[in-house]
């Protein structure tokens, strides 16, 4: 399986999915570590897996699109 060979293109609109599930990832993390963000875990775990589950439903989408 050459699935790590496979090439997309992505425009600046569909990065931004991926740059905040990964910053809500980062703030997760912290968030973890300090009693700050340590109230609002919930909320960003939540936007944490919606935006992670947008990404890779937007990533097998465009990959379906490509290899037609």
């Amino acid at each position: 399986m050459n699935f790590f060979k496979i090439k997309t293109s992505w425009s600046n609109a569909e990065f931004i999915v991926l740059k905040i599930s990964i910053a809500t990832a980062f703030i997760f993390i912290g968030g973890y570590f300090h009693r700050f963000f340590h109230h609002y875990w919930i909320p960003v775990l939540i936007l944490f897996l919606i935006t992670a589950f947008w990404t890779i439903h937007l990533w097998v989408k465009k990959l379906k699109m490509e290899n037609k």
